[in-house]
């Protein structure tokens, strides 16, 4: 089932970074016709489902070190996208939460991560797509970090 050493298509997380890496260059192409890159778009569909959050949990939450995501943050802030809020008044805790315009820009931006994610699983049925998503979680739950 896992292949000799050497066989790469029979090595899941292979397969998995490659699936990734696929579907993060397609739908770079795609979020530049509406002015939003692929961190950015991750960062708007986190907080967009179930912000705000720290920086800390929000480069959990969408792969994204955070270094580069705060850079992404800092363009982020100065178009208006997003808004860094002192948490229980203490300045070096920043709960990052959306703007009107942060979530404008989700909901234009939306459609294209739901197209390519339609393109990359076209061969698979409603049940097989609940089913890999069903599984996904299941190994990402037993090996995060963190409780989220």
């Amino acid at each position: 089932m896992t292949g000799a050493p050497g066989d790469l298509e029979s090595f899941t997380p292979y397969l998995l970074n490659r699936i990734g890496a696929r579907y993060n260059k397609s739908v770079e192409t795609a979020l530049k016709e509406v002015g939003v890159s692929v961190p950015q778009m991750r960062a708007l569909a986190v907080l967009a489902e179930s912000g705000p959050y720290t920086i800390t949990e929000l480069s959990v939450l969408t792969v994204i070190k955070q270094p580069t995501l705060s850079r992404t943050l800092d363009a982020m802030e100065s178009a208006g996208l997003v808004r860094r809020e002192a948490q229980d008044g203490d300045s070096r805790f920043r709960k990052i939460s959306l703007t009107d315009a942060g979530r404008a820009a989700y909901e234009t931006a939306w459609p294209a991560m739901q197209a390519m994610r339609d393109r990359m699983l076209q061969a698979l049925d409603d049940e097989e797509r609940a089913t890999l998503n069903d599984l996904l979680q299941r190994v990402l739950h037993d090996i995060r970090h963190h409780d989220f």
